[in-house]
């Protein structure tokens, strides 16, 4: 039976992005050696770092005054080392869901945290819009896509001050003027590779408002300077991230992608509004295109492990809702293919018929 994979993270990958990795652990580049266990100073990985920089640029249309660098780690590495860069007096962040409020935890730390905006007094349902920002912040910071909760800035904010955004679920899924944005950093665990890796894209004068005399390796100037090599990178992911990139390039590239994502989350969203069964749980203006969160209707509430049930014996894998929410998720990442969507409507519409005369 076809598995159709919704996992929130670690995420669907291309099949031939995953083909081509597993032909490089046994014999990178003709070397004779596994991907594993090349020197992450040989020629060849250079090369790799290299394609992989020129992709990013190509793809996000990154300017030349910004830098990219890749450390290991995750998002919630980058919560803490954000703030310890460029955290000086004050900092504003928007409170979209968890992740957000993890990255405020962490930058209460290093100095005053002022929350702008929240949406905690709806459950996280939607975005919120229309906030002032003050001009005396260092920096201010956004999660764009919010995994859990399934709601995502569908624009570029105007910022008078420096714009950070935590963009881990949502890269490289839609169109992004990165001109908008100081820093845009990530887990690359959704769109890009396996986990281990962040990515980082940071315009050359933040390297200057670093505040702190700072640990070698927690400074982002380290590893702009060194090219991503001050130590030892995670070569596996970031070789998989390159061929992401390249697979995405060969489909088009983020207008072919974004086309593909809408096309997926429209059809899935049509269906939750359509369904008796099922409705969704967050504003439509503000629903996430990777993360679509939905739960029983009133009154069929019972029926959710049933259905749960029965979607698994068809091959869907990976919806059950994260246990801060509840119901269903299904991320539709940029390569999941819109034949794993189809296939999760038609399981709705079957379950449909079973329950709704």
């Amino acid at each position: 039976m076809k598995k159709h994979n919704f996992n929130a993270g670690p995420s669907i990958l291309p099949d031939e992005v995953i083909r081509k990795a597993a032909e490089a652990i046994v014999d990178f580049n003709g070397s004779g050696l596994s991907l594993l266990s090349i020197s992450h100073r040989t020629k060849d990985f250079d090369e790799v770092m290299a394609e992989a920089d020129s992709l990013f640029r190509e793809l996000l249309n990154i300017p030349d005054n910004y830098k990219i660098f890749y450390i290991g780690g995750g998002a919630s590495t980058m919560f803490y080392e954000v703030a310890a860069n460029f955290l000086g007096k004050k900092a504003g962040y928007v409170n979209t869901g968890v992740w957000s409020k993890k990255a405020i935890k962490e930058a209460k730390r290093y100095g005053e945290v002022e929350v702008l905006a929240a949406s905690d007094d709806r459950n996280f349902t939607y975005i919120p819009k229309g906030f002032a920002i003050p001009e005396d912040l260092d920096y201010l910071h956004i999660t764009t896509n919010n995994t859990i909760y399934g709601t995502e800035y569908h624009e570029d904010l105007s910022s008078p001050v420096p714009l950070i955004a935590d963009m881990s679920s949502d890269i490289l899924s839609r169109p992004v003027d990165v001109t908008k944005y100081a820093m845009i950093y990530g887990g690359a665990q959704k769109n890009l590779a396996p986990a281990g890796v962040v990515f980082a894209i940071i315009r050359e004068d933040m390297l200057d408002k670093i505040v702190r005399d700072l640990p070698t390796m927690v400074s982002f100037r380290t590893h702009v300077e060194n090219n991503s090599m001050f130590n030892t990178p995670p070569v596996f992911p970031i070789y998989v991230l390159k061929e992401t990139l390249k697979w995405l390039k060969s489909i088009g590239g983020v207008p072919e992608i974004y086309r593909r994502n809408v096309e997926k989350a429209q059809l899935l969203y049509d269906e939750i509004d359509r369904n008796p069964l099922f409705r969704g749980t967050v504003e439509k203006a503000d629903r996430s295109l990777m993360n679509i969160c939905f739960v029983m209707a009133e009154g069929y509430e019972e029926l959710a492990p049933e259905f749960l049930e029965f979607a698994k014996e068809r091959g869907m894998v990976g919806i059950k809702g994260h246990r801060l929410v509840g119901g269903f998720r299904a991320s539709c990442y940029n390569a999941l293919p819109k034949e794993s969507v189809e296939a999760l409507v038609a399981c709705m519409r079957e379950f449909e018929k079973l329950h709704v005369k």
